[in-house]
């Protein structure tokens, strides 16, 4: 995922900028992000919700019905934020912005709503692959949308590299 910040001697932002492999594993280990799509009238709309790592990409599901997916259809520009920490010098976080990408398909729409099953609770998702776990959640999934974010840039932060 490529940086934007600049870089050069000195540069606070650069020293605290975390490598692909750190953004990397960043995002395999949290599983809360804040998303960020255009309203109706160019406001932010901004929600919080579950997601994981499919194929590489960040992934979601929600209501094919709900705002997010709605601003998402009419406008496919996304900004996801993931960051931890309590303290200044804890503080770390990733902010991927890029394009929304929708899917329908009840094959996707399932595999990414296992594995955002699978984050949520922390079991791991062979268990959710037993009948029982995989029409229950083809039934949750038959009113969602699966949605993967293709990122164009990449900002990142570590405080405790300071």
């Amino acid at each position: 995922m490529p940086e934007t910040a600049p870089t050069g001697a000195g540069d606070r932002r650069a020293q605290i900028r975390l490598t692909p492999g750190e953004v990397a594993d960043f995002l395999h280990s949290h599983r809360k992000v804040q998303v960020g799509t255009v309203g109706r009238h160019g406001e932010p709309h901004l929600s919080t919700l579950f997601y994981a790592m499919v194929d590489g990409r960040l992934a979601f599901w929600t209501y094919a019905a709900s705002q997010k997916a709605v601003n998402l259809r009419r406008d496919d520009r996304v900004t996801c934020l993931v960051d931890d920490g309590e303290s200044y010098g804890e503080l770390r976080g990733v902010v991927l912005h890029g394009r929304a990408e929708l899917s329908t398909e009840p094959e996707t729409v399932l595999r990414v709503g296992t594995a955002v099953a699978a984050a949520m609770t922390g079991a791991a998702p062979e268990s959710l692959a037993t009948p029982d776990a995989q029409a229950g959640l083809a039934r949750t999934g038959r009113k969602r949308v699966a949605v993967f974010v293709t990122v164009e840039r990449t900002v990142s932060w570590d405080h405790g590299k300071l």
